[in-house]
């Protein structure tokens, strides 16, 4: 989901909460969420947190998430199972 679509589900209360949660103001996750300004690093892993991952960092960086967190980039690895000694 995008950050704009996300603002738009919550009731004004709910918004200023997750601007604070965030450490921004309504205004400026306004301004993300419709281009003006891009979210930092900081900005994008916290409201990834706060959304509970409903808003990623992709999302919010999509030109360079890579670069910024190579981690995400890679396949997550499956655990081997598991064998039990009887």
């Amino acid at each position: 989901m995008n950050l704009k679509d996300h603002l738009a589900s919550l009731d004004p209360a709910k918004e200023a909460n997750l601007a604070a949660a965030s450490g921004a103001t309504v205004g400026h996750l306004r301004n993300v969420a419709s281009g003006f300004r891009a979210a930092s690093p900081v900005l994008a892993s916290a409201l990834e947190r706060e959304t509970k991952g409903a808003v990623t960092r992709r999302d919010l960086r999509p030109d360079d998430w890579h670069l910024i967190w190579p981690e995400l980039a890679k396949p997550a690895r499956k655990a081997k199972p598991t064998t039990e000694a009887a």
